[in-house]
Formats: C-alpha cells, sequence, structure tokens
C-alpha cells in the first residue's frame, strides 16, 4: 500500500473514531446543535451534487428539504403512518418533485434557472404558510418518534448515531457517484454541455439527474430534521435558510462534496457564534461569498491544489512538458473497404441553414462512401465550420436533409448522433478543462446510458468492475497516442499541439465510423502537421470515415481523396485535389484571402 494511502486511510480511521466518540463530550444543547449540522451537512452534499458536478443552479433545495420534512409529518400525523413507512413515501415524494423542477432546466441555464427554482421555493413556502393540511403559519407539531428495536431516539444522543450513519452512506454513494462514469458525465456537462453532448452523454438526462439526486438528498435530509425535531413550521425552509445553505456549498467548495461538508459544519458554527447578532451575521455570510467567489472559486477545498500547482511554479516543474509527448503508435491497418461505389456513409442533401437575415448554408449537397477522407475547405465564413454543426446535430436546418448510415438523422441531437457513431472535434479547443486528460479519455469511452443509473443503488460492484475496464481501456488509448505522461494533467496545463491531440484521441475513442475534424492543423507547426497527416491515415486505416475542415491546403492536397470547396455558403467545386486545384471558381474564391492556394497545387 502506498504512503499517501496509508496515511489518508489513517485520518479516515481517526476522524471516524473521533465522530463516533463526540457525543461523550458534549451538553445537551451542544448535542442538538451536532445533529442539526449532520442534517444540513446531507442537504450541502445533494446541492454539491446537483450544483458543483452538475453545473445545475439549484436554489430550490431547501423547498426539497421541506417536501421530505412535511411529508413525513403529514403521513404520521394526519394519515397515522409509521415514521419509516412515512419516511420512504416521503423519499419518493421528494424525488418526484425534483424531477419536476427539473423540468426547466431541460430549456433554461444559467441565472434564468437560478431564478426559476427560487421562484418555485418561495411557492413551497407560501404553499406550506397558507395550507391548512401543513398547519398554515403554526406549522405540524407531534410528529411520532423514529422506532428502531432496543434504541430510545427520544435521545438526541442516540439519535446522533442515526444520523451519523445515514451521512457517511450518503457522503460514500456521493463519493462513489462522482469518481465513476455517472459523475465524470456530470462534471463533463459542466464544464462544456455542448461538447459532453457530442460525446454520447445525454445531457437532457444527466440534468434531470443533478436535480433527482439533490432532491433525494434534500428528502433525506428533511426526513432526519423531522425525526429530530418532531415540528416542522415554514421558518425552517425560508429562503434565508436557501442561501446559508447557498454560502456553506460555495465557502466550502461546491465541487468538491467533502468541501461542502466542511462548510455545512464551519458555516453552521459561525451561525450559532452569531444567533444573537443575526444583522451582522447575514452581512458576514455574504461578504464571505462574495470573496471567496472572487478570490477563491473553488471554495476552501480549492484551495490545497492550488497552492501546490504554485508551489510547483516557482520551482520551475511543468516546464518543457511537450519534450514527453511520445511517437503516436498507427492502428493496425483493419481497412477492407473499397472507396469507389456503394452507398455513401454520409448524404447531405440540399441544406440550407439561415440565421435570420444571414443564410450561411445556401442548398448545400454532398455525399461521402465509406472509408474515405474528405476534405471541406473555402475562405473564412463560407459556412463549413455550420455545415459540421448541422451534420452533427448541433444546428437544425432550415431546409434539407442529412442521412448517416442509412437513417435520417436530420436535426437528431448530438449525443444520439454520437452513439450511432459520429464523432467531431472543434474548431476551437472544448476539451474539459475541470477534468484530466485520463478523464477525458474516459467520458468518451462511456457509452452507458445514464437511465440505467439504478444499478448505482443495486450494483455497485458491478459499476466498480466496469469503472476499471474504462480506465484500462483509457490507458491504451494514452499509451496509443504518446499521452501516458500527461494523464494526471488537466488539459489546459499542456502545449497548444498536445491538447489538439488529447482532443483528436477523445474524439477516436467513441469508436465512430464517421469523424469529423474541424480545423486540426491550426495553430501546429510543421512536424505536429506532418504527424497529423500520419495519424489521420492510421485512423481512416481501421476503416473509420474522415470528414475535415482545413485551412493547411497541403495538408488538404496531400491527405485527402475528394475536396469538397465552399463560399458564401455553397459548393463551388467537387472533385479530386488535382481537379479542384485547377478549377477556376476556386482560384478566384481565394483571391483576396490570406489563405492562398500553395504553388506547387496551382502549378
Amino acid at each position: 500500500m502506498r504512503p499517501r494511502v496509508r496515511l489518508s486511510l489513517g485520518f479516515l480511521f481517526l476522524l471516524a473514531a473521533g465522530l463516533w466518540f463526540l457525543p461523550y463530550g458534549l451538553s445537551s444543547y451542544a448535542i442538538h446543535v451536532a445533529n442539526v449540522i449532520i442534517v444540513f451537512a446531507v442537504l450541502a452534499v445533494g446541492l454539491g451534487l446537483c450544483m458543483g458536478v452538475g453545473g445545475q443552479v439549484n436554489l430550490a433545495q431547501v423547498a426539497f428539504f421541506g417536501v421530505g420534512a412535511y411529508a413525513t409529518a403529514i403521513l404520521t400525523t394526519h394519515a397515522g403512518l409509521g415514521f419509516w413507512l412515512s419516511a420512504a413515501i416521503a423519499v419518493a415524494a421528494t424525488a418526484a418533485t425534483g424531477l419536476l423542477v427539473a423540468t426547466p432546466a431541460l430549456r433554461v441555464q444559467s441565472h434564468y434557472l437560478g431564478i426559476v427554482t427560487l421562484g418555485l421555493a418561495l411557492a413551497f413556502t407560501n404553499w406550506v404558510t397558507n395550507a391548512q393540511i401543513a398547519g398554515g403559519a403554526e406549522g405540524i407539531s407531534n410528529i411520532p418518534v423514529p422506532t428502531l428495536p432496543g434504541v430510545d431516539l427520544s435521545s438526541e444522543y442516540l439519535y446522533y448515531y442515526l444520523e451519523l450513519i445515514i451521512f457517511a452512506l450518503a457522503l460514500a454513494f456521493g463519493l462513489f457517484v462522482v469518481r465513476t462514469a455517472l459523475g465524470r458525465r456530470m462534471r463533463a456537462m459542466r464544464d462544456d454541455a455542448l461538447a459532453a453532448g457530442a460525446l454520447g452523454a445525454d445531457v437532457p438526462v444527466l440534468r434531470m439527474t443533478a436535480f433527482l439526486l439533490a432532491s433525494v438528498y434534500g428528502g433525506i435530509g428533511g426526513v432526519l430534521y423531522a425525526g429530530l425535531i418532531r415540528y416542522v413550521a415554514p421558518e425552517s425552509f425560508s429562503i434565508a435558510n436557501m442561501f446559508l445553505l447557498l454560502a456553506m456549498v460555495i465557502i466550502g467548495g461546491r465541487q468538491s462534496l467533502v468541501g461542502c461538508v466542511a462548510g455545512a459544519v464551519g458555516l453552521y458554527l459561525v451561525r450559532e457564534l452569531l444567533v444573537d447578532h443575526p444583522t451582522f451575521a447575514q452581512m458576514g455570510y455574504g461578504s464571505v461569498v462574495v470573496l471567496v467567489v472572487v478570490f477563491a472559486p473553488t471554495g476552501l477545498a480549492g484551495l490545497p491544489p492550488r497552492i501546490r500547482q504554485a508551489i510547483a511554479r516557482r520551482r520551475g516543474r511543468g516546464r518543457e512538458t511537450a519534450a514527453q509527448l511520445a511517437e503516436f503508435r498507427p492502428y493496425p491497418d483493419l481497412s477492407e473497404i473499397s472507396l469507389e461505389g456503394g452507398d455513401p456513409l454520409l448524404s447531405i442533401d440540399g441544406i440550407t441553414k439561415q440565421f435570420r437575415g444571414l443564410k450561411a448554408l445556401d442548398d448545400v449537397s454532398l455525399s461521402v462512401p465509406a472509408g474515405q477522407i474528405r476534405g471541406i475547405v473555402g475562405p473564412n465564413g463560407s459556412g463549413k465550420t455550420t455545415l459540421f454543426n448541422v451534420v452533427s446535430g448541433l444546428y437544425r436546418p432550415t431546409a434539407g436533409r442529412v442521412r448517416f448510415a442509412g437513417a435520417d438523422v436530420t436535426s437528431r441531437p448530438p449525443y444520439r448522433l454520437s452513439r450511432a457513431g459520429m464523432s467531431r472535434t472543434f474548431q476551437n479547443l472544448r476539451l474539459f478543462g475541470d477534468l484530466t486528460v485520463r478523464e477525458n479519455i474516459l467520458v468518451a469511452l462511456d457509452r452507458s446510458r445514464t437511465l440505467s443509473s439504478w444499478r448505482y443503488l443495486i450494483a455497485p460492484l458491478a459499476i466498480v468492475r466496469r469503472d476499471r475496464d474504462l480506465r484500462r481501456r483509457a490507458d491504451e488509448v494514452l499509451d496509443r497516442y504518446g499521452l501516458t505522461a500527461f494523464a494526471a494533467l488537466p488539459p489546459e496545463s499542456l502545449p497548444y499541439g498536445t491538447q489538439r491531440r488529447v482532443e483528436i484521441a477523445r474524439a477516436v475513442a467513441c469508436r465512430p465510423t464517421l469523424l469529423l475534424l474541424d480545423e486540426p492543423a491550426a495553430g501546429l507547426n510543421g512536424d505536429e502537421v506532418r504527424k497529423l497527416g500520419e495519424m489521420v491515415r492510421s485512423i481512416r486505416d481501421t476503416g473509420v470515415t474522415v470528414v475535415l475542415i482545413e485551412h493547411n491546403m497541403g495538408l488538404v492536397m496531400n491527405l485527402c481523396e475528394r475536396i469538397t470547396v465552399l463560399a458564401g455558403g455553397k459548393v463551388i467545386a467537387e472533385g479530386t485535389p488535382a481537379a479542384v486545384a485547377a478549377t477556376p471558381a476556386v482560384i478566384e474564391a481565394y483571391l483576396g484571402d490570406s489563405m492562398d492556394l500553395p504553388s506547387e497545387v496551382t502549378s
């Protein structure tokens, strides 16, 4: 066992022992505070999963908290059900509420989503304040004590252990999600939803899942709170508590579940110290949140990595990383596909794309047979990237049809196209900056569906085995592309040429039948362009059809079997490199453009 792992396990053991024996040194009031802190810690973990990991602005967590508590109270006092049956129904009701709240996330994002979820939280508070079944402003009292054989849970000392066990399980499950496939897809969605969708991540379902997880944690917190206090009232689920919870997550570090817990513990203790000075407390929370957002956006949990990076930079580490880039190992030639005849793999028929008064594409048609390397060239603004965006599902065409592998895929969402065998890179790098290079590859390799995430509850060992297999395959991809030395690094720390190689490796890791490369040679030097050409040929030799947009005409003419030329959103020429280079319309289109045709092509 490595020393660092041994040290971490030792620390966890000491922490667990300290928490287990904590009640022996606390007064009755202090143990009550500790119990409430655990409830807020559970809520913070759920909010961290939704906001920090999933990137979904969620100001309705306090409403989920309230639904769990009120449902437990209503079912036990009005319906006469047992506490644990009521608790199970309450968590299910909270999950249903979470899916309802998540619906706006399919259409709006960022601060707009925050406004919508805040409105839903206000609506819940208004409802419980006025609804007769919820007891109105007076709330619901006389909630029965939870029962366990041989354990008197009316004692807050014993109730502490129940909460501690549930919290430990909730935190462990959250960390398990974050460090496996579902969590990686959620983090990828948080960093760049467009790129995540292009790699096969079903973004709409992931957004729903983020809110579902938050609501389940909110429901659990509500159940624990109802069993602890045995009284629920609207003031416990106010917007002030929502912003307190938000401050806990932001200050602790929303991208770290452990940081969220630390923020919950620390801020609630500060709240207790300032309980007699609520105005100063609110001003203090707000000031600290602003300072953290400005100077430490990753929260307190993000400070240690930033300090380590600063020390490494000062010591000169991380320089000359390009020298560690290994050579690309070509794939075995598996291609037995004729480039002539047969049905086209990609067929574009009369595609038009109009942005209000601008017609970016005008009746564009072309077909690409399987196994071909097709070049798409043209002056800046000719519609090349727009065409890729239409083909890959990012844009809905104004008119026309796209067929891929014999199926009409017009306007099909990117993640469905990726699962059907289409993969792409982007004109501007869209790597996931908060994921390591290995994790970028892992997101591409993972072809599981988010709807199958129920396996996390009933078959966690199968999830672990599958994740180990994904990591083994990711290491094989990294080795083939010469990226093993960079596996644990964030992509943004690498030289630009290396980042380009990471993006291509990630796109090919999706195991596509059609690979769309958008200006892959942009920003590369001569040697890197030469290696890129060898890489693309090797990828094609595995049977992958490649379509690339490129301004480097030397690369295009030497690499592509056929070339399609766009100008003004229209196809002005198509054919072999030699035929296209001799076409007068092509030469005219490039006159005055900074990207003149090279002399060896036009001669």
